[in-house]
């Protein structure tokens, strides 16, 4: 009897939970036989794809004592649609050492794994397997290994067996076109295009990607006018084009001229207008979608962390915990991000310690560097530095947050020597990186080195901003050279804002210059009119060197405007912004 009732319930699709409780019965009665069935029903499942679901799916291969080459193939097809290469790839080596025949898909999938993955070995190794099964024919395997080379990088690999196949379809075409523009090379990609017989959406769509990857939006308008048939991938792909263009206007005559639209479309627009600052009009059109997934969740957040609004990045997620929207790395990682600025350090440390685990996220570079940048902003350094000795691979991103981290927490020349392990790693500085490192030598009075830093900017193909050019001013002011420092900014090729002025005119307040201290406070007023701490210090200069009646005259002046100073608005401020 309780065989018929397995039978029966497997052939409906059941919940993991379900299915661990069936599974207990099959155990418990030595069934074994179904566990085919059971993989068949997991990877089938009504619930969300979860590393629950991978383990789980992973366990019964292991312990299945009668494994098959189908149930395999089928968790590897399952692994490798999600996403997990790594394991896909692991279950055909396990195929391969228990001696059995593997089929044309299993071969197919562990090429795409390689692919993914970039394991070269790997892929080469199961070429040479085509060859023992006699698969050379299978048009799919062919497909498979052409998807691989391109993959890797190897068109000439890739091309030869383009080449010699028997018979090709159009994603053998589409692979290598793709390779084609991939590596660069336009002209190749446009005379297999031009030459294809029956081009599909794909066809098209990869070419205008192309085209527009170049800038040539022209020739990529002409394209798309042409098709045959546009579907929301190839409307998509003209909005990305005009929006990595910096051209959202356009971009979003394109999204309004869409016949339907769908969340990825969404999600473009609302990053080209979180490029240009334009908060307000991402959030329009956020609010104009009717069902949100968490993607798109997640556009709208790093929209706001990315453009200074951390409060309503936290508030969105909020929203999006309510609604029980599910949450994935990269939500955390701009959730975390949006704590960094805010300098919340307890609600970012409860993610990390706590809301992780309970949703089984595991941790990657990308969340590390994120909470690396956390901790190092909010003074726990020994924190940041545990998690940064933790990273697979440090990149400019990880190597800045510990630099400025580092700087502004009076742990001066831990920056300086961070900076030179990341000079030695051959990893290229960006601008915020500059900011972190001359924040501490400015802390640690090197005016020759932040001399050296500074102009070392250009080697990079850096412009100095601004911002540096403030830290350069508070550098040159601490160490008593100010005529240098003005001099410094009458060189600016830009127009220096607030923060610049305000440095130096905090330096002559130091050194109480009432001279270069008018001339700065005469700029700060121009820039903020609205701000009582400029006329503060130049009545603390008067003061100082015995203008009492000028003194009293700016502070009379300041009461009688009303004016306040923004509490926690400094020059330093600007630094931060930039990161």
């Amino acid at each position: 009897m309780l065989v018929p009732k397995i039978t029966t319930l497997l052939n409906h699709s059941l919940t993991i939970k379900q299915l661990k409780q069936l599974h207990g019965l099959i155990l418990i009665h030595g069934l074994n036989h179904f566990d085919r069935s059971l993989i068949h029903n997991l990877i089938t499942s009504k619930s969300n794809h979860s590393q629950t679901i991978n383990h789980y799916l992973r366990s019964i291969l292991h312990h299945s004592k009668h494994p098959d080459v189908d149930s395999t193939t089928s968790a590897m097809r399952y692994l490798c649609k999600h996403g997990e290469f790594h394991e896909a790839f692991g279950l055909y080596v396990r195929l391969q050492r228990s001696r059995l025949l593997v089929s044309t898909f299993a071969v197919a999938s562990a090429l795409k794994a390689c692919g993914r993955i970039g394991d070269g070995n790997g892929g080469i190794m199961v070429h040479g397997q085509v060859f023992r099964y006699g698969f050379c024919g299978d048009v799919y395997v062919e497909t498979g290994l052409v998807g691989f080379y391109v993959k890797v990088g190897d068109m000439e690999s890739a091309r030869k067996v383009f080449d010699e196949m028997s018979e090709r379809n159009v994603v053998s075409w589409n692979t290598m076109i793709d390779g084609y523009l991939r590596s660069g090379d336009l002209s190749m990609a446009e005379g297999l295009f031009f030459g294809m017989g029956n081009k599909d959406v794909v066809s098209w769509n990869s070419m205008v990607s192309g085209y527009l990857r170049r800038g040539d939006m022209e020739k990529a308008l002409r394209l798309f006018e042409e098709m045959p048939e546009r579907k929301q991938s190839s409307w998509n792909a003209m909005i990305s084009g005009y929006v990595e263009c910096e051209k959202v206007d356009l971009a979003r005559k394109f999204y309004d001229s869409m016949p339907q639209r769908n969340s990825i479309s969404c999600i473009t627009m609302i990053g080209g207008y979180s490029k240009c600052g334009d908060v307000v009009s991402a959030r329009e059109l956020f609010s104009e979608m009717g069902m949100k997934d968490h993607l798109l969740y997640n556009a709208m957040i790093a929209c706001y962390t990315k453009n200074g609004r951390p409060k309503e990045a936290l508030q969105l997620f909020d929203e999006m915990l309510k609604l029980n929207v599910h949450v994935d790395k990269m939500t955390l990682a701009a959730v975390i991000s949006a704590c960094s600025q805010l300098g919340d350090l307890s609600f970012g440390s409860w993610i990390h310690e706590i809301y992780m685990k309970q949703i089984r996220i595991s941790m990657d570079d990308h969340l590390l560097t994120a909470l690396i940048d956390l901790y190092a902003k909010c003074g726990s350094i020994d924190k940041a530095f545990d998690l940064f000795h933790n990273l697979h691979k440090k990149d400019v991103v990880a190597y800045t947050a510990m630099i400025l981290g580092c700087g502004i927490n009076g742990k001066e020349h831990v920056a300086i020597k961070l900076f030179d392990e990341m000079m030695e790693s051959k990893i290229r500085p960006n601008l915020v990186t500059f900011s972190g490192l001359l924040t501490a030598l400015s802390h640690v009075g090197m005016v020759e080195e932040s001399y050296h830093c500074f102009n070392s900017m250009k080697r990079y193909g850096l412009v100095p901003t601004p911002d540096h050019y403030s830290l350069m001013v508070e550098i040159l002011g601490r160490a008593g050279r100010l005529e240098e420092a003005h001099n410094l900014i009458k060189s600016m090729p830009m127009l220096p804002h607030s923060g610049v002025w305000g440095a130096l005119l905090l330096a002559c307040s130091t050194h109480n210059n009432v001279e270069l201290g008018e001339i700065a406070a005469k700029h700060c007023f121009e820039l903020e009119a609205d701000s009582s701490g400029y006329g503060s210090l130049l009545a603390n200069i008067y003061a100082s060197v015995g203008r009492w009646e000028d003194a009293k005259r700016l502070r009379k002046s300041i009461h009688e405007k009303g004016l306040v100073k923004v509490p926690g608005s400094s020059w330093m401020d600007h630094v931060h912004d930039m990161t």
